[in-house]
C-alpha cells in the first residue's frame, strides 16, 4: 500500500476514464463539429437504437436530461392537475420536482431499510393515503426509483398498480444496466413499467459530457407522444398539436454517450468488483460484526443475475456518518451523502402537509448513509486505504 502522504482518493475521477477513451471521443465529437449537425439527427437516433436493444424495450426516446425525462414522462400520460403521483421521499430532487411542475400532487410512500427503494408493504396505504391527503386529485401513477442502481421490488409495485389502475414510470437515473428477477423471467431497468427514463448526468454510470436524459417505453402511442413532446409538441415544424418544450438530446452528447456505452458493460463488472472487495475489508475490519457499518445488500444475488446491482453508488450506513466524513476527508478521500435531507421535510414542499417520524426508514436512512469511491478505475491500494482510515476513525469506539 502507498503511503498516506502519497494517497489521494477522489470520490469520482473522469479524467482517468478520458484518458481510455481520448483518440475515438475526440475523434468522434469532432465528426459531430464537422458536421455542424448539433440538434437531434442520426447520431441520436442511433443512441436510441442501441439503447433500447441495451434496456430491452422497444422505444427510446433522447432528451435534455433525467430531470426533464420525468417530466415528458408524466406528460405523455397525460398526468397534470387534479391528478397524484406516489413515489418516495429518498431521492433526488428531480423526481419530486417533476410531478409538482406538471401540476400534479405528491404521495410519499416510506422506503424499505435493505434497499433503499420503495417498500412494497407500505405502498398500498400510500395509495390510500393519497386520497385523504389530496380530495381534490386522484392517484394516477406511480415513480419507484432504482436507488444507486438497484431495482426496486417491482413485481409487488406493479402488482398494486394493476389492482388500482395506475401507471408506472421507472426512474433508473442511477440504475442502466439493473436486472430485476420477475416473476415473468429477466427484466432491466426500464422495462418493467409504462415508461422508463435514464440520466447521463457526468457522475452517472454512463454519463455524458453534460447533461442529458432518456425515456424508454414499449408503448407506441407513449412514445410517439414523447417525441412530440420534446420538440414544443410538434409532430410537423410550426404546427403544434401539443403544448411541450423544448426537451432535445444533443448531438454531440449522444455521440459522446455512443462511445462510453461500448465500454459500460465492462465498467459495470469493475464497480461490482470493487463493491466485492469493499465488503471483505469492511468484514475483515471488524466494523460489520461490531454494528459500526453495514454493508449496501444486493438483494437479487442469489439469483443467479449477473446485473443485480450495477453499483452507481457504494452506500454504507455508518455511526457517527458526519464525523467520519469530515474525518475521512482530511485524510483526503472524498465521499458523499445521497441524500442528507429528506424530501419530505424540505422548504419548498412544507405545503404538502408532512412532517418529522411520518417516514422514519427514509429519516434514518438520510442520517447514517455515506457513499464511498466506486468508480471503475478506482485501485486496490486505494480502497485499502479508505477502509484503513474507517479503522482508524472508529478505533476505540
Amino acid at each position: 500500500m502507498k503511503t498516506e502522504d502519497a494517497m489521494r482518493v477522489p470520490f469520482l475521477d473522469l479524467t482517468i476514464q478520458y484518458k481510455t477513451l481520448k483518440k475515438e471521443m475526440d475523434r468522434k465529437i469532432l465528426d459531430v463539429v464537422e458536421s455542424q449537425k448539433f440538434i437531434l439527427g442520426q447520431e441520436v437516433t442511433e443512441l436510441e437504437e442501441k439503447l433500447a436493444s441495451y434496456t430491452k424495450t422497444r422505444f427510446a426516446i433522447g432528451v435534455s436530461s433525467g430531470s426533464d425525462a420525468l417530466i415528458v414522462s408524466l406528460m405523455s400520460l397525460g398526468i397534470g392537475k387534479g391528478d397524484a403521483v406516489v413515489t418516495t421521499p429518498f431521492t433526488f430532487f428531480a423526481t419530486v420536482g417533476a410531478i409538482v411542475r406538471v401540476g400534479a400532487k405528491v404521495v410519499f410512500c416510506d422506503i424499505d431499510e435493505t434497499t433503499y427503494n420503495m417498500d412494497p408493504d407500505k405502498l398500498e396505504e400510500a395509495i390510500h393515503d393519497g386520497t385523504k391527503k389530496c380530495p381534490d386529485s386522484k392517484v394516477k401513477a406511480i415513480i419507484p426509483i432504482h436507488l444507486y442502481g438497484q431495482c426496486a421490488d417491482m413485481d409487488r409495485i406493479s402488482a398494486s398498480a394493476a389492482k388500482y389502475g395506475l401507471s408506472v414510470v421507472e426512474d433508473a437515473a442511477q440504475a442502466i444496466g439493473a436486472a430485476y428477477p420477475s416473476s415473468s423471467g429477466t427484466k432491466n431497468a426500464c422495462g418493467m413499467g409504462d415508461m422508463g427514463i435514464l440520466s447521463f448526468f457526468p457522475s452517472k454510470n454512463l454519463g455524458g459530457y453534460g447533461d442529458g436524459g432518456m425515456i424508454l417505453t414499449d408503448k407506441e402511442d407513449l412514445a410517439e407522444k414523447a417525441k412530440i413532446l420534446r420538440v414544443h409538441g410538434a409532430q410537423n415544424k410550426y404546427f403544434h398539436d401539443l403544448i411541450g418544450g423544448n426537451f432535445r438530446l444533443d448531438a454531440i452528447q449522444a455521440a459522446v454517450l455512443q462511445v462510453k456505452l461500448a465500454h459500460l458493460d465492462d465498467w459495470t463488472r469493475k464497480r461490482q468488483k470493487n463493491a466485492i472487495f469493499y465488503d471483505k475489508l469492511l468484514k475483515d475490519s471488524g466494523l460489520i460484526a461490531r454494528g459500526i457499518v453495514k454493508v449496501p445488500q444486493a438483494v437479487y444475488k442469489q439469483s443467479g443475475i449477473p446485473n443485480y446491482h450495477v453499483y452507481n453508488q457504494y452506500v454504507v450506513r455508518a455511526e457517527k456518518r458526519d464525523e467520519l466524513q469530515r474525518f475521512l476527508g482530511s485524510k483526503g478521500i472524498g465521499s458523499a451523502v445521497y441524500y442528507p435531507l429528506s424530501l419530505h421535510l424540505q422548504n419548498c414542499f412544507s405545503s404538502l402537509g408532512y412532517k418529522e417520524r411520518d417516514f422514519p426508514e427514509t429519516e434514518k436512512a438520510s442520517g447514517e448513509v455515506l457513499a464511498l469511491p466506486i468508480f471503475p478505475e478506482l485501485s486496490v491500494d486505494q480502497q485499502e486505504y479508505v477502509v484503513s482510515c474507517m479503522e482508524e476513525f472508529y478505533k476505540g469506539t
